[in-house]
């Protein structure tokens, strides 16, 4: 049996798992709950690049806007700019502090 990085296989069954919630919190982390009950603090600012994120990159209100796309389950800001969740789920934990 293998797994992906947005997929969980238990037996011959697989658990895609979404994003449920997001808080953002300092700098450029957010604590996001997957629909596994888990919950993860993410650092992405390293996921920020290119023009279509400056004013998120840029403004700490904007980063702030961020929230779970009901549509894709991702996380996105107002504007339609979102983050692959493929990408997110294999972001690193961010390290407490």
């Amino acid at each position: 049996m293998s797994t992906n990085r947005t997929n969980r296989t238990i037996g011959d069954s697989v658990t895609f798992l979404r994003f449920v919630s997001v808080m953002p919190e300092s700098g450029f982390t957010v604590r996001a709950v997957l629909s596994d009950g888990t919950i993860r603090k993410l650092d992405l600012e390293g996921l920020l690049v290119g023009p279509v994120f400056e004013a998120i990159r840029t403004d700490p209100q904007r980063f702030a806007e961020v929230f779970v796309d009901p549509v894709s389950h991702t996380l996105a800001w107002p504007g339609g700019v979102d983050l692959d969740p493929e990408v997110l789920l294999g972001t690193p934990i961010a390290s407490a502090g």
